[in-house]
């Protein structure tokens, strides 16, 4: 199973993590399923940007971002060259690092 590395994030992660997941789960999945209670407003559909992610390693694991994802990333805060919707990014057999971004659009968050 592929390890993710989730840089520290002073809310969700303060301490920083390494967690594993099964190939085929996305980012997003995998980071909730354990307790990374990263924003996800639309439900992981694609819809929003609060989940954004930035790669900083194993990006070409990675499947390939969709156009609907991309237009969608031009409106994430701190958007860079690596940055995906987690509930997008599904992982294969390679460990990835992310960094959850500080902020996202949201103005405001419920608790999924």
């Amino acid at each position: 199973m592929p390890v993710i590395k989730i840089l520290p994030h002073h809310e969700y992660c303060p301490e920083g993590a390494e967690i594993t997941a099964p190939a085929g789960t996305s980012i997003c999945e995998a980071l909730l399923d354990n307790d990374i209670q990263i924003e996800h407003a639309c439900d992981m559909s694609c819809a929003c940007t609060t989940c954004h992610v930035i790669v900083r390693r194993g990006y070409e694991s990675l499947n390939a971002p969709g156009e609907e994802e991309e237009d969608l990333l031009d409106r994430a805060w701190g958007l860079e060259p690596q940055s995906r919707l987690s509930c997008q990014a599904i992982l294969a057999h390679s460990d990835v690092t992310v960094e959850i971004p500080k902020y996202t659009i949201n103005h405001a968050r419920e608790n999924h």
